[in-house]
């Protein structure tokens, strides 16, 4: 299990532009790209991306070799998956403490 664990959290908004704006104005963020569905903004030692979508909570992101064996793994150990994209591949994972993981390769 050589997970990799980045400096990358990502959440979901209704309006990624106006949370993007909460962040640069409340924490100091500075935006650094944007498409037609996300907003990136970074800081010193960290990276946010808001994608739109329904409010998820915070995401960690974690780099797997194997996005089906962690899911199973996971989901034999009390996690739930919230959401699963297959195509990318990502899965959103839940811990029974509450994280929520997006497990990429």
């Amino acid at each position: 299990m050589a997970n990799k664990f980045g400096t990358d959290i990502l959440i979901q908004a209704p309006d990624p532009k106006t949370a993007a704006a909460f962040y640069v104005k409340q924490l100091g963020f500075k935006i650094s790209g944007e498409d037609h569905n996300m907003v990136s903004l970074h800081g010193k030692h960290i990276n946010l991306f808001i994608e739109e979508g329904p409010a998820l909570g915070a995401v960690l992101e974690v780099t797997v070799e194997n996005v089906e064996e962690a899911k199973k793994r996971l989901l034999a150990n009390g996690c739930e998956i919230v959401k699963d994209e297959p195509e990318f591949p990502r899965c959103y994972v839940k811990d029974p403490f509450g994280l929520i993981y997006n497990l990429k390769m």
